[in-house]
């Protein structure tokens, strides 16, 4: 991806959380030049991977495939302190997020605004980890539901879906882009990700203008 491009799409994310009145942490805002001054006290923003993540999972189509993220607070597999983690998501019409299941995370996923989230799933089996020809239950705001494999679910705005371990979900927006959240489990990118066809997660960058604002895996060492 261009830098051009990831700065708009921070740009027109910020614009999206503003329409609905989502309010970012202050870091969100800092330049990279903020960055250039800070210190250990920030230690827990750049261990725990919390600000703008972009990616068009290796697609080169980031309109198709592709996804906003800004990780607001999260805790640390390996470190300890926080049990959970939040999320705020653009995510765009007929966008999609390929079909992935998490090994150890259970998350709610909330369409905070826009159009409509559709999110298609199906059951996982545990040792093959293929998808499953058979129905399965879900909950959308503590209701069960039954699916059919493959079903697409979709959520008006106020409506959650709760995906848990070995749960398939490939999610993308109807009529108008969504406002996603997502509160769950401490998240682990690098190792509780499970998608169904091979995909990159952090797309390298081309560096056609400077940096708008630096992204999650962006932040410069401190000594």
């Amino acid at each position: 991806m261009k830098r051009s491009e990831v700065n708009k799409i921070i740009k027109n994310a910020k614009a999206m959380f503003d329409k609905f009145c989502f309010h970012l942490p202050e870091w969100a805002d800092w330049t990279p030049e903020d960055w250039a001054e800070k210190g250990h006290e920030c230690d827990e923003i750049r261990e725990n991977s919390l600000g703008w993540d972009i990616t068009d999972f290796g697609s080169g189509d980031f309109e198709k495939v592709g996804l906003t993220l800004v990780t607001i607070r999260n805790g640390n597999v390996s470190k300890g302190g926080k049990t959970y983690c939040e999320k705020i998501m653009a995510v765009g019409v007929g966008q999609k997020t390929p079909a992935h299941f998490h090994w150890f995370k259970t998350e709610d996923i909330i369409n905070r605004g826009g159009g409509t989230f559709c999110q298609q799933m199906w059951k996982a089996d545990e040792k093959t980890e293929e998808k499953l020809d058979v129905p399965f239950t879900v909950k959308v705001d503590g209701v069960e539901r039954t699916l059919q494999p493959g079903e697409v679910l979709r959520l008006r705005p106020g409506q959650s879906v709760t995906n848990e371990p070995y749960v398939y979900h490939e999610f993308w927006a109807e009529g108008e882009p969504c406002m996603v959240g997502e509160v769950s489990k401490v998240n682990d990118d690098a190792k509780d990700n499970r998608f169904y066809d091979p995909i990159g997660r952090f797309p390298a960058i081309e560096e056609d203008e400077k940096p708008f604002r630096l992204l999650c895996n962006e932040y410069p060492t401190v000594k």
